[in-house]
Order: C-alpha cells, then structure tokens, then sequence
C-alpha cells in the first residue's frame, strides 16, 4: 500500500494530476484545493496517498498533507459517502470549514459539494460529530467563548426590543452557527420571530 508517492508532476487533468517516480506515471485524483495544482510542470512533489480498489479498478487519492489525507478517511466511513463524495467535499470546503461545521452541527455547508444532498450532509455532522481524529477539533475554547458571548449579546439587545428572555433565546439558538456576529444573530432571530 502506498502512503505518499513523491516523483515529478508531469501533468494536471480536471481532477487530478500524474506524478512520475522511478520512470511510472501515476494518475492521481486530488481535490480542487491540493497545492500541487499550483505547482509547475517538472517540480518534484510530495502527495499523500490511498488507493480504493474496486472490482475492476483502483484509484489512487492524493492530499497535500496526512491531516487531510485522515479526514478523506473519516468522510468514507461515513454511509452514502464514497471516495468521490468525500473528494467533492474536500474540494468545496476548506479543512477549517469542514471542522467546524461538524463542531456547530451546520450540515447546510456539505451540500455546497457536488453530489451532496440534505439527508447525506446532516449524516456526515451525526457520524463524524465524535469521531474527528487525533489532532482534529471542533472549535477552540476562545471561539466557543466568543461564539457564547455574541449568543448572549444578541439575546440582550432582543429583549431590549420588547421580547421575553426565552422568547429570545429561543429564536437566537435557532439561529446557524455561521451567522457568529451580534448583529447577524439578531437579524435572523428577529426574523424568526416575526414569523411567529
């Protein structure tokens, strides 16, 4: 089994690259965010490495570091998600927002990846929520605190509008994640509320 495959990059395709070792051409899939598309012909790369053998054919995924090359790992263990899906994912998602969607339970960001549906990508934040690998996590202390402090902020300025304590935090915690400011927080809980 190979564990990474350095040689020269010969040439780049929708997808992927060929590196050359030891007078070989290996046909490599990587996601869009790999360095080595930014890499020249003829320069000597380092790519880490896992073949998927199927019954008639075997493909080797290349990531630009072993952090990467483990989360491509983790996303195939989840159901519904093959080596394709996983590649899309790490293609339309930067590590960063991939950890910390799975952090946040924010499954609407796995379906910015091609072939990534609603039921799939909330699949993705239930199975890998306590499963990232060693050296993988969620958000640190500060950014929870920081997350909490807006939460709270936002809470604060809704009751000042008139809105009860519950009614407020009700409407705030259902805000997603992603929205990580005071004022966006209270944009989409008023909102929310108005529906009501």
């Amino acid at each position: 089994m190979f564990h990474y495959i350095k040689g020269r990059l010969t040439m780049t395709f929708e997808g992927g690259i060929v590196i050359e070792t030891g007078g070989i051409g290996y046909e490599i899939h990587v996601p869009d965010s790999c360095a080595a598309y930014s890499a020249g012909i003829n320069e000597e790369l380092l790519v880490y490495t896992k073949v998927i053998y199927k019954e008639d054919d075997a493909s080797i995924y290349g990531f630009s570091d072993r952090e990467t090359l483990e989360i491509f790992s983790r996303l195939m263990t989840v159901n519904g998600v093959g080596a394709k899906a996983a590649l899309s994912i790490l293609s339309a998602l930067t590590l960063d927002e991939l950890k910390r969607a799975i952090a946040f339970d924010d499954a609407v960001i796995f379906t910015r990846a091609q072939g990534i549906g609603k039921k799939i990508a909330q699949r993705i934040v239930l199975e890998l929520k306590d499963k990232l690998p060693a050296g993988v996590s969620g958000p640190s202390r500060q950014v929870q605190d920081r997350a909490a402090d807006e939460k709270d902020e936002a809470i604060t300025g809704l009751m000042s509008l008139g809105y009860s304590r519950s009614e407020a935090a009700e409407a705030v915690n259902s805000v997603d994640p992603e929205a990580r400011t005071t004022e966006s927080y209270m944009k989409e809980a008023l909102r929310s509320l108005m529906k009501r």
